[in-house]
């Protein structure tokens, strides 16, 4: 099929290079003419494993083309994916002024019957504005069917998400466009992929509820992890052991420092806005925002129960991204806990994989290193923020000698206390009680 996705940012470049992976003809629109041509050379502006290779395979075979003008795309195919971002609004909500934008665009050029596909996450109703916005400035008389669509991309794992996802959510009241969405997934659907096809208005929800919960799951692991730091009991063990009844599962319950992101906390808020509009305020969803933000404080919490007056400590950080296997740091708990320990008079170097270039241009001052060791010298304390592997199997006999004082912080829980303390590391971690001996109960 001859597809155009408007937007050339995360879930646009994904969606689009992956469709044309299966043998559509992509084109992939965006106004910033300077991105355009770094992808036309196979330049890629994101970290995202894998994705790079099928789209140097697509561009080489000409079944993926790159265009800054949108009336190419509009008259050139028979579907228009909305891709373009939702950033938050002054209350929060999700600022459609871009996805509003386009629509006018493609009813400006529109030249036949259409199926417009929202990709882009946004509130209940938005398809419907959209449409009636593209039928009130075409000049013609056409068949047009917006549909939700809603992406479930995962950020470094974003190309397995989109050839083998959880579910594929189809939002819609047209049997045309229902049939043209089937067909753009059919190879999907028969690789066992399920596909659920609902009204418009659950699409649009799906995903936020969908973020919202999965959120409050972290939150309310968090809040036991405090508790269980009370008690005495070990955070790690109950989330086990919540995890083994199958109505709860093991996903999403890792103590720490709390979740980020371009999705989480953008949606969390949104969907909050969404109860607010509709006279159907949520209570749960403050509160595991309230929680969230607590977490990034109580990392800095902890590295004062060692150091109270933090001015000219040297503090290090392994860990910049809000999660490993992406480059993306928006709303990433690097950057809070980065802030507070420069208001505190703290020097700070930081190493990570691959995010070491965003953080520089919100924090030119503080310095990078080349690997995880090179941050180390001289240092009064470690904070472990994300847990990427390569911090996860290093010589920490080498890390203790580097290091002035050997104190870790460890936001991620991803090391075991008994073996740090007895590699002589004072070691903090988030909701785990002291261990005198070892104590691995054996699961049956």
């Amino acid at each position: 099929m001859k597809i155009t996705i408007v937007g050339t940012g995360y879930v646009g470049l994904v969606a689009g290079t992956c469709l044309a992976d299966l043998g559509n003809d992509v084109f992939c629109m965006d106004n910033d003419k300077d991105k355009i041509e770094a992808l036309k050379r196979c330049e890629i502006p994101i970290y995202e494993p894998g994705l790079k290779d099928i789209l140097e395979i697509s561009v080489k075979e000409k079944r993926l083309h790159f265009i800054t003008d949108i009336k190419e795309g509009v008259k050139n195919s028979e579907v228009i994916y909305i891709a373009v971002g939702t950033p938050p609004g002054e209350n929060h909500e999700a600022d459609l002024t871009n996805v509003m934008a386009v629509a006018r665009e493609i009813g400006q050029h529109i030249s036949g019957d259409l199926v417009v596909v929202n990709k882009s996450t946004v509130p209940v109703g938005t398809a419907r504005k959209v449409k009636k916005i593209i039928q009130e400035t075409m000049k013609g008389s056409y068949e047009v069917d917006v549909v939700s669509n809603p992406e479930f991309l995962r950020e470094g794992s974003a190309v397995k998400d989109f050839m083998s996802p959880d579910r594929i959510i189809i939002g819609t009241d047209s049997p045309r466009a229902q049939k043209i969405m089937e067909k753009i997934y059919r190879s999907s659907v028969r690789a066992g992929n399920p596909m659920m096809v609902t009204d418009i208005e659950s699409a649009e929800l799906i995903k936020y509820a969908s973020n919202a919960f999965l959120a409050t799951k972290i939150s309310f692991i968090n809040e036991i992890a405090r508790l269980c730091e009370k008690v005495g009991a070990d955070v790690k063990k109950v989330a086990v052991g919540m995890g083994l009844d199958k109505r709860i599962g093991p996903r999403f319950l890792q103590a720490g420092i709390g979740y980020g992101g371009s999705c989480f906390p953008k949606d969390v808020k949104a969907l909050i806005q969404s109860g607010i509009q509709y006279d159907s305020p949520f209570s749960i969803l403050p509160a595991v925002e309230k929680i969230n933000e607590e977490q990034r404080q109580l990392a800095i919490d902890k590295l004062k129960s060692v150091y109270p007056d933090l001015k000219g400590k040297k503090i290090a950080i392994w860990g910049l991204a809000f999660k490993p296997r992406t480059d993306d740091i928006r709303e990433a708990p690097s950057l809070i806990v980065i802030e507070h320990l420069l208001e505190s008079g703290a020097e700070v170097v930081a190493f990570d994989p691959v995010a070491q270039k965003n953080t520089e241009k919100i924090f030119p001052g503080i310095s990078f290193g080349h690997d995880p060791y090179s941050i180390l010298s001289g240092c009064d304390a470690l904070i472990v923020v994300t847990e990427w592997n390569e911090f996860r199997d290093l010589d920490f006999e080498r890390v203790k000698l580097l290091m002035k004082s050997p104190v870790i912080i460890d936001c991620r829980n991803i090391y075991e206390k008994e073996d740090m303390r007895k590699q002589g590391f004072t070691y903090i971690d988030f909701g785990r009680k002291e261990l005198k001996t070892v104590d691995n109960p054996k699961i049956n």
